[in-house]
């Protein structure tokens, strides 16, 4: 089942069939919204607007685990995260889409895991994008003959103001591709839910570090958003009927990435961890109850 993370225009697709709405409780609290069911060319689907339908829920207020809790209990196992992002490099222009492979978390306020206190795990973010995903989504940007570019580095701020000057010019010197708020703790927490992840980035921007490009304005941003929604519901219908008629098990093992991650001993986890994480980690937490 593949769920998609975004902003509510995605939604609106004619191949988008029998849908619904439905509310999700999780034991981490309320979701950004309900779940948009459905199916897209045989292939089931659940659509969660990040932000709330309206965009009433800032990035650093969205209950990330809530979310990624919600979509494992209706039975997602791959995520495309589409986001909107600045751009670091004068070639990522706005208007192009970047397959990014890379995050960088400079957030500070958020919940980053699903485990704690009386249940530990450690899950490995080396690789944090589904290769298989990315390569359906490769295969999809040059089918639709869109502008894209393969591999880059996300790093991810707190906001919700946008960047100063000072860095922006810190981030390229680290290296990083794209800037953006929303993809993390998402990542990690899609990695310790076991589903295979990736992200479209959406380059809306120039950032603020180009003295040619001006700074970031909500009107230039939404502007380049509503200019390519198309394209990224293009896209994500596209990928949705490949992965339908290519059901293939993760090479990357994302969805095995708790076999080797609880540290805490069988006989020490705590009860009331173990239920809560029924759906995130289930698949291993059975083995060790008694």
């Amino acid at each position: 089942m593949l769920g998609i993370i975004g902003g509510s225009g995605l939604y609106g697709m004619e191949e988008l069939k029998a849908t619904r709405w439905e509310r999700v409780r999780s034991p981490f609290g309320e979701p950004s919204d309900a779940l948009l069911l459905g199916e897209l060319h045989g292939q089931p689907v659940a659509f969660l607007p990040r932000h709330g339908r309206g965009h009433v829920i800032p990035p650093a207020s969205i209950n990330y685990r809530a979310n990624i809790d919600a979509l494992k209990r209706v039975g997602v196992t791959d995520v495309i995260s589409l986001s909107a992002v600045g751009s670091l490099r004068e070639e990522f222009r706005p208007g192009s889409f970047v397959l990014v492979d890379q995050f960088i978390d400079r957030t500070i306020a958020r919940e980053k895991s699903f485990f704690g206190p009386g249940l530990v795990a450690h899950v490995s973010m080396a690789r944090p994008v589904c290769p298989r995903i990315g390569a359906q989504l490769e295969a999809g940007c040059r089918a639709l003959e869109l502008s894209y570019h393969v591999g880059g580095t996300y790093v991810v701020m707190e906001g919700p103001q946008f960047s100063t000057l000072a860095e922006s010019r810190l981030y390229q010197q680290w290296g990083c591709d794209v800037v953006g708020m929303t993809n993390m703790p998402e990542a990690k927490l899609a990695r310790e839910a076991e589903l295979c992840y990736a992200t479209i980035a959406m380059v809306t921007d120039y950032d603020c570090w180009s003295p040619t490009h001006g700074t970031v304005t909500v009107p230039e941003v939404l502007a380049v958003m509503n200019a390519n929604g198309h394209r990224a519901r293009a896209l994500v219908s596209h990928v949705a009927r490949r992965l339908a008629a290519h059901p293939e098990c993760c090479p990357a093992g994302c969805d095995r990435g708790l076999d080797t991650a609880i540290i805490t001993a069988p006989e020490a986890r705590a009860p009331e961890m173990i239920a809560r994480l029924d759906a995130v980690a289930g698949r291993v937490l059975g083995k060790g109850r008694s």
